[in-house]
């Protein structure tokens, strides 16, 4: 059955890979992000209804963290909104051991619908997508994470997972916890990135403290520096050092590793510096 699926997070490293696979298909896809028509802004309620209208389906990628502080108050009053407005089935992205995230999946699965909740280890794109880039190509990872194992998981798995929870039967009440098939810790993480790069990337760990500091100094905000810091001091104490069987128990496969991660996107020459 043709349906209308709104994506919030669609420029996002999930969002966007959601809309590329629902691409062509026989869905309607509706882009929620700031540069979309309609526009869809999670600081701005008032734009969420026209994002939201007629739509069957919604991928919730909420920004900046599930972690945030006053993120379940929000994703409530969207949830409310949703269903009130004719949407039937739910997927939010959520983050392995963080309570407040876990409060936004209450509120999900509480809404009277269709729910499936994502609950993702760290993505493996962050080091070829996100904030640790940079740091990549400089040749310097600095981070204030010890030998605590991280099953980083795909954003690719997480994606297919999304778009398998979106439009077909039987994920319905699920939580699946998305995670790699291993653990890694930090450092074995960048020295596997530099054996495909073919590079020299060192790995430092530095004090919470003096992390954050250089992050305020960067000219970051504060809430920003305090969600980061919240995510390093407590999600990776080690409660998360294990793997999970989601992207099995969804897709019927095992979950794609880091490694073959990290040689796919040397070879596309992401951290080849300029």
């Amino acid at each position: 059955m043709t349906s209308t699926i709104l994506v919030t997070g669609a420029t996002g490293k999930t969002g966007r890979r959601i809309v590329e696979r629902l691409a062509g298909s026989e869905h309607r896809v509706r882009l929620g992000s700031r540069s979309a028509s309609p526009k869809f802004d999670w600081a701005e309620r008032a734009t969420w209804a026209h994002a939201l209208q007629g739509a069957d389906a919604a991928y919730i990628s909420y920004f900046p963290d599930l972690a945030a502080p006053g993120a379940a108050n929000v994703i409530q009053s969207f949830v409310d909104l949703a269903v009130s407005s004719g949407v039937r089935r739910l997927v939010l992205l959520s983050g392995r051991g963080e309570e407040e995230a876990q409060r936004c999946e209450e509120v999900v699965r509480a809404a009277g619908v269709a729910a499936t909740v994502l609950r993702a280890s760290w993505f493996a794109q962050n080091f070829s997508e996100g904030y640790f880039l940079d740091p990549v190509l400089a040749g310097e990872v600095v981070l204030p994470v010890g030998d605590v194992g991280e099953p980083f998981v795909d954003a690719d798995d997480i994606a297919e997972v999304a778009v398998a929870a979106l439009t077909e039967e039987g994920h319905e009440g699920e939580l699946y916890e998305l995670t790699g098939p291993r653990l890694w810790t930090f450092a074995e993480a960048v020295a596997e990135i530099g054996r495909a790069a073919g590079r020299n990337i060192r790995y430092v760990e530095a004090p919470l403290p003096e992390y954050a500091a250089a992050l305020a100094h960067s000219g970051l905000p504060s809430e920003i520096v305090e969600l980061i810091s919240y995510l390093f001091s407590e999600v990776l104490d080690g409660r998360n050092e294990s793997v999970a069987d989601g992207v099995q128990r969804a897709l019927g496969r095992a979950p794609a590793e880091f490694g073959a991660y990290a040689r796919a996107t040397a070879a596309a020459g992401v951290w080849r510096p300029q």
